[in-house]
């Protein structure tokens, strides 16, 4: 458990074409962990790869208030690998990613803090209301939670993003999964830790659009699911087993008829129906076989997740030990 001396806290905020939207979440954002007691504070915007003043912006902010710091990307990465970024550019004693859009209320980062303090290693935002949403993205979202923990082994609360707490063994652990496809809701419940969450109402954007559309949504969710679960591979050997069962009685349907009562030749519609519906069987399977192909390909062409065109304001990290021995040292000062 973190001792009651002066600590410290970093706050990762990925940014996309978010210039308008940096100053009002400093706003909301700094007065509420400036009130909270024994606590110093940076916050780590991280631009990827923005076309906007998203960099600029951050520049000037900088200049005005050092805590304030950037990890900007040479190019989009994507959202995981930005948070992935900042998380590890992260030097506090916990560190809460959230979204600039403030949708992740900055008034929850206090009870994140005490609850911390109090001994929980990961305290999660947890939406108890998603009426902000459209009902196809609540639905949707809805939906892919369910089919996730059915389909894991790994279960992952509903209605949990990125807005959390974690502490720095938790972050340790976090940063040793290095995977190129990263499903950052997975990863975190991988890890594990003792967890709390906290239940909010999820309020509309302040300002700004979603980046997200449909079709990212889409593929983030076949992301999660093929990272975190083999089920979608294994279900088509009961498939392959149900049809060749199928296959084999009516063949031996066929030869009783044939026996019995002469040849039947078949229709020719009943006949394109069976080689279409088997055609579609395959390419289905094809196509989630080449989904995990495909990633085991990227996986093996082992580059780095993102790379960093500049840092501004960020504090050198300590000469700190390995993962394994950040969570003894923990473990020890727990006892």
């Amino acid at each position: 458990m973190p001792s009651l001396s002066v600590q410290r806290l970093s706050v990762v905020v990925p940014v996309l074409n978010e210039e308008d939207a940096i100053g009002l979440f400093l706003e909301k954002v700094i007065p509420i962990i400036q009130d909270i007691d024994r606590l110093e504070y940076e916050i780590i915007f991280v631009d990827d790869g923005s076309t906007d003043r998203t960099s600029q912006v951050l520049h000037q902010v900088h200049a005005a208030n050092p805590a304030v710091c950037m990890v900007r990307l040479s190019r989009n990465f994507g959202k995981e690998a930005a948070l992935t970024a900042g998380l590890e550019a992260a030097t506090g004693d916990a560190v809460i990613p959230m979204d600039v859009d403030l949708q992740d209320p900055p008034e929850l980062i206090a009870r994140f803090v005490q609850l911390w303090r109090e001994g929980y290693d990961v305290v999660y935002g947890q939406r108890s209301d998603r009426a902000s949403d459209t009902a196809a993205k609540s639905g949707s979202a809805g939906l892919f939670y369910s089919l996730f923990n059915r389909l894991s082994s790994l279960k992952i609360e509903p209605n949990v993003g990125d807005f959390r707490l974690m502490s720095r063994p938790a972050l340790q652990a976090t940063l040793r999964l290095r995977e190129r496809n990263r499903f950052m809701k997975g990863i975190f419940a991988w890890v594990g830790f003792q967890s709390i969450g906290v239940p909010y109402t999820r309020p509309a954007r302040a300002v700004g659009t979603s980046k997200f559309n449909y079709w990212k949504l889409w593929n983030f969710a076949l992301d999660g699911l093929t990272s975190f679960s083999t089920v979608p591979l294994r279900v088509w050997t009961y498939v392959g087993g149900i049809v060749a069962v199928f296959s084999v009685s009516y063949t031996i349907t066929i030869i009783l008829q044939t026996l019995f009562f002469g040849r039947d030749v078949p229709g020719y519609a009943s006949l394109m129906a069976v080689v279409l519906m088997l055609g579609a069987v395959q390419l289905i399977s094809l196509g989630i076989i080449g989904e995990y192909l495909g990633r085991l390909y990227i996986e093996s062409k082992q580059r780095p997740i993102y790379v960093v065109r500049e840092q501004v304001g960020l504090r050198p990290q300590t000469e700190s030990s390995s993962p394994v021995e950040t969570l003894l040292a923990y473990s020890k000062a727990a006892r």
